[in-house]
């Protein structure tokens, strides 16, 4: 019975392809799909725009330096268990294979904004029994025990996707790009929360990693313009 039940589906999909048959297994299937995927970024979205964001007349010294009156403080997601949850569920299954990032070895960033993500991503990809291991990269080498620069399972690794969670200029990303590399890792590609738009995922790419950022400056109307 179970056999004859999973042939028609097979069959069902295969049409659905080939004639468009209209309301079919495969459409329904897909469509929830497509519907649980939009209502998680848009959760995303709003969690930005409620929790993260943040605007000041007295400009807010960014962590490249910069002087902004826009502050996004992606902790206030990365630092609470359901939000830091629904993040990485998106990345997952949704953000890596949008962005081309397939069979990821591992995910690390800068600490200590990569963190929690690369941590989170790891657990996610946990529940499909498979081990993709975070990395953490030090802004500076320890001076006692094994004086090292990046932590976790380096010998397990040969390729690594670059974490983090808002990029302005990129120096912190690259930073960490440097010191991957410096271990023998290879980095092509990195996802983040939110690009600001001020040259970081430019200047990353001419580093050779393409950025695929989750939200854009842009993405929030009127945020567009300091």
């Amino acid at each position: 019975m179970d056999n004859k039940i999973h042939v028609g589906i097979r069959f069902e999909s295969f049409f659905y392809f080939e004639n468009g048959f209209p309301d079919s297994f495969l459409e329904i299937h897909w469509l929830k799909i497509l519907k649980k995927e939009l209502s998680m970024k848009q959760e995303l979205l709003e969690l930005i725009r409620t929790h993260v964001y943040r605007y000041s007349e007295q400009p807010f010294t960014l962590a490249s330096g910069k002087k902004s009156r826009h502050y996004f403080n992606c902790k206030e997601i990365t630092l609470v268990p359901d939000r830091l949850e629904l993040l990485c569920k998106f990345i997952v299954e949704q953000h890596l294979g949008e962005s081309g990032i397939l069979l990821p070895q591992a995910f690390g960033g800068l600490t200590m904004g990569a963190d929690p993500i690369c941590y989170g991503i790891s657990l996610e990809f946990r529940k499909q029994n498979k081990n993709v291991y975070p990395l953490i990269v030090r802004k500076l080498s320890k001076d006692h025990g094994t004086k090292k620069l990046v932590e976790g399972s380096t010998h397990l690794v040969k390729q690594c996707v670059i974490v983090d969670d808002v990029i302005t200029t990129g120096g912190s990303t690259i930073q960490a790009i440097h010191s991957l590399r410096d271990c023998g890792i290879e980095v092509v590609q990195g996802v983040c929360i939110l690009d600001r738009q001020e040259g970081g995922k430019e200047a990353i790419l001419a580093e050779g990693v393409e950025m695929f950022p989750i939200f854009k400056k842009s993405d929030f109307g009127s945020l567009e313009h300091e």
